[in-house]
């Protein structure tokens, strides 16, 4: 069975700029051998975490809604793919609702030491994040790169690469930067590469 990586969109444009980006580094994670399941944050049924702390006892929420799912499903996986526009110079409320829900893991891994990732898992997993900004200012993705690194560091996965893209307001398509395109599939064959490798 190959390698598995979760490719999370945070836009709530399915077929916009930052779903362009990130089917491209799926095409290039299935073509370098891994199996990826897409997850399109937007379209999910959940509420935000409310720090009701059933966690901190549990290897669970205390909501029951479209999460309830995922902690089982990201502890099995090899890889993360997190794409998402940059929004009030960090990523959209959505996707960090999503990654908050991850108190589930925070609490195991520092309140009672005992991550939800088996050992054998954390020593190998990857995390790529593919970003994208309207405006063209040096430090546009900063708030955002801090906040997948912490979702990653959380999930017990390793920040191992990006692909930041300024300027979108010029660039309109992505569609018209092949070169951008091809960069997002290359990153993505890569990792698949690099996990399979470490799995065997």
């Amino acid at each position: 069975m190959g390698a598995k990586i979760i490719a999370l969109l945070g836009s709530p444009l399915l077929k916009g700029n930052t779903a362009k980006l990130l089917d491209e580094a799926i095409r290039g994670a299935v073509d370098g051998g891994c199996d990826v399941e897409k997850i399109e944050v937007t379209t999910l049924e959940f509420r935000a975490c409310r720090e009701i702390f059933y966690c901190r006892e549990h290897e669970a929420c205390a909501m029951k809604d479209d999460m309830t799912g995922m902690y089982e499903k990201f502890r099995d996986i090899d890889g993360v793919i997190v794409a998402s526009p940059v929004m009030t110079m960090g990523i959209p409320g959505r996707l960090k609702s999503f990654m908050d829900r991850f108190q589930v893991y925070f609490m195991a891994k520092y309140m009672r030491g005992k991550p939800m990732v088996p050992e054998e898992k954390r020593k190998h997993r990857l995390g790529l994040y593919l970003g994208i900004s309207g405006m063209n200012v040096p430090f546009v993705f900063d708030g955002a790169k801090l906040t997948v690194q912490a979702f990653f560091h959380i999930i017990d996965v390793k920040y191992w690469n990006d692909l930041l893209i300024r300027d979108m307001d010029t660039i309109q398509n992505l569609s018209t930067r092949p070169e951008l395109l091809e960069e997002a599939y290359r990153k993505g064959k890569e990792m698949a590469q690099l996990l399979r490798e470490s799995a065997i």
